[in-house]
């Protein structure tokens, strides 16, 4: 069998599998790495995939030497594919996905506990819509518009907010739009591709609805308490802009290694809500800038059955972290099983993710420690080409 067949049939299922089910937490809200993979299958291609991950996510509590509970909420995820071939050099598919999104809870009494009854809820869904191009020289570009519909929710609860326990801003759900743009080679003889990918920031204007306890303008003085963080307005939030950079070749009869590297600029990523910034003098999020990689070896073992290992790794940053996003860094290993019987594909995989160690804090104090935690995501991937 040529390592045209394992390239184009072993490693376009596993990488997009793994690519879906290994970013638990990493990058602050990311969840799926928005790859195009899907461009690379042959002919018409259909593709279906869920999966759902299980993170661990529990530390002690500074101040009150108690522990948070596991504050990270278990979750489901889903992506649909559609790629038409219109001729020898155009193609263009179209994507549905979950790329963003967060669900967690402190419990705790937020009278006796540093962060009790702290939450974060963020959905959201992107349609992608994009053109490949391929020259007769084995370059090709490919680009599109992304469509983004998200929606959020965040609570601050616990002694360790101060004068702001008990805020709250509600994220009304909105559209937001941005652009898709790259390049790519390939060399089927040997299964080689390369491609680099830029996805733009997506910026949406939620309609926000803040409120909060009556803060103290002066603190003991003249005037009295006062409702400043409740009121409506509009928050411009931008999705993070990010490059990623894929490859693979074949190095032996049935056998490839692939590997990506993926940088997204999360420290463009803010939430800023009128009332909480006019009282707090800052923002709800405040992350670093990541760089992950990714590397794996698929291999061919009979004629309907393949397999791959992949490895990734995500730098620890700062240790000091947001409540909203607790941990920094992260290891990762995954192993997936695709079977292929005539035009049909069927790829499941498994990912264990070791996520870094980090502080919770306020005011640039650590309120609640994480370490040890992990998250086990699981996936199934059904393809069809005709």
């Amino acid at each position: 069998m040529t390592h045209k067949f394992v390239g184009k049939r072993l490693l376009t299922g596993t990488a997009a599998l793994m690519l879906t089910a290994a970013p638990v937490f990493a990058g602050a809200i990311e969840r799926a790495p928005q790859s195009l993979g899907i461009l690379f299958e042959q002919g018409n291609y259909v593709e279906f995939g869920a999966g759902r991950v299980s993170p661990k996510l529990s530390g002690n509590d500074v101040g009150f030497g108690t522990a948070t509970g596991d504050i990270a909420k278990n979750y489901n995820f889903f992506g649909l594919g559609y790629k038409h071939q219109f001729n020898e050099n155009l193609s263009g598919a179209i994507i549905i996905e979950q790329p963003f999104g967060a669900d967690m809870y402190y419990p705790g009494d937020p009278a006796t506990t540093a962060l009790g009854g702290t939450a974060v809820d963020v959905d959201s869904t992107t349609y992608t819509a994009l053109l490949r191009y391929k020259f007769d020289n084995n370059f090709a570009v490919h680009g599109g518009l992304r469509g983004s519909h998200a929606s959020g929710d965040v609570t601050l609860q616990g002694v360790a907010y101060g004068a702001v326990n008990g805020y709250n801003a509600k994220l009304d759900g909105v559209w937001g739009w941005g652009y898709v743009l790259g390049a790519s080679w390939e060399k089927p003889e040997i299964a080689a591709r390369v491609s680099l990918t830029y996805n733009s920031p997506v910026e949406h204007d939620f309609d926000t609805t803040e409120s909060g306890p009556l803060i103290d303008p002066d603190g003991p003085g003249e005037l009295p308490e006062l409702p400043l963080l409740d009121g409506t307005s509009t928050t411009k939030v931008k999705t993070p802009r990010s490059w990623t950079l894929e490859g693979q070749t074949g190095v032996a009869a049935n056998t490839l290694v692939f590997g990506s590297i993926r940088w997204v600029n999360w420290s463009e990523f803010r939430v800023d809500p009128v009332r909480f910034v006019g009282v707090t003098r800052d923002g709800l999020v405040d992350l670093e800038d990541t760089t992950t990689y990714t590397l794996g070896v698929g291999r061919k073992f009979t004629e309907n059955w393949s397999g791959a290992l992949s490895f990734g790794y995500e730098k620890s940053g700062r240790r000091l972290v947001s409540p909203l996003s607790p941990t920094t860094g992260r290891k990762s290993v995954g192993l997936a099983a695709i079977y292929t019987q005539d035009n049909w594909k069927v790829t499941t995989g498994i990912t264990y993710i070791k996520l870094g160690d980090a502080d919770a804090e306020t005011a640039d104090t650590a309120r609640a420690e994480f370490r040890d935690n992990d998250a086990w995501g699981v996936g199934v991937k059904v393809g069809y080409s005709f």
